[in-house]
């Protein structure tokens, strides 16, 4: 398998290029904010998330592929989002918790589709961190996130998670969450590993995803806010390609 999405990010890294990234919830995507994306220079999307009602995810996919050229990654909330037409797809294993369906056991499962599928898989440890309040994501994988303020147990799971050959690290408050990861626990983090950082989830501002990015992630993620104010798009992206 070639992983040219994952050799991006690794190279954007080393030359401390920030990246961003749009989430687009397919039982909420719109033509407009697909465009405003392709015009405002966004790097990638990531399209699914914890519960995705609708059967849109393919139209969803097809809307950003008729529409622009920016890599659609899947971030997939269960093996219901997996979908050939898409670039990439962050093959999620939470090692936040200790659900070991969410570990390993729906890999199991999802690999003979996975690899039939040919998309680029990009192996992410995926940790939830609290954000003031019970997220989608949290609910529905049956685990408690990370204490907001317990910064060493972020950076110790992180380390562990690149210790194992995962390929990045995805520190999530969760959609609809209240507060965005603190900064102090995406530098402790960010200074303890050597993979690519994503950090996404309760970043409402320009000024927020300036620091999220300062602090050390390396791809950062925007979703629900958007969805309330498109004119962060630009605003955002504009902001962290200049860092």
């Amino acid at each position: 398998m070639l992983y040219k999405l994952y050799t991006s990010i690794i190279e954007k890294k080393r030359a401390k290029k920030k990246q961003f990234a749009v989430l687009i919830d397919p039982d909420k995507i719109s033509a407009h904010t697909v465009k405003i994306a392709a015009l405002s220079g966004v790097d990638y999307f990531f399209v699914g998330g914890s519960l995705v009602i609708s059967n849109t995810l393919n139209k969803c996919i097809e809307m950003i592929k008729n529409e622009t050229t920016i890599p659609v990654v899947l971030f997939p909330g269960s093996i219901l989002q997996i979908n050939k037409k898409a670039d990439a797809l962050l093959l999620l294993s939470l090692i936040s918790g200790r659900n070991p369906d969410l570990l390993i056991g729906k890999h199991v499962i999802a690999a003979p589709t996975l690899k039939a599928s040919k998309l680029e898989l990009i192996s992410t440890g995926y940790m939830l961190i609290e954000s003031g309040k019970q997220t989608t994501a949290s609910y529905i994988s049956n685990t408690p996130p990370i204490p907001s303020d317990k910064t060493e147990i972020a950076m110790c799971t992180a380390m562990a998670g690149e210790m194992l050959g995962l390929k990045t690290i995805y520190m999530d408050a969760g959609s609809g969450a209240l507060n965005a990861i603190s900064t102090a626990m995406i530098e402790k983090v960010a200074n303890n590993i050597s993979i690519p950082l994503i950090v996404g989830g309760g970043i409402k501002t320009v000024e927020q995803a300036i620091a999220t990015a300062k602090a050390g992630a390396d791809v950062v993620v925007i979703g629900n806010a958007i969805e309330n104010d498109k004119t962060l798009i630009a605003s955002v992206s504009d902001a962290i390609h200049n860092l």
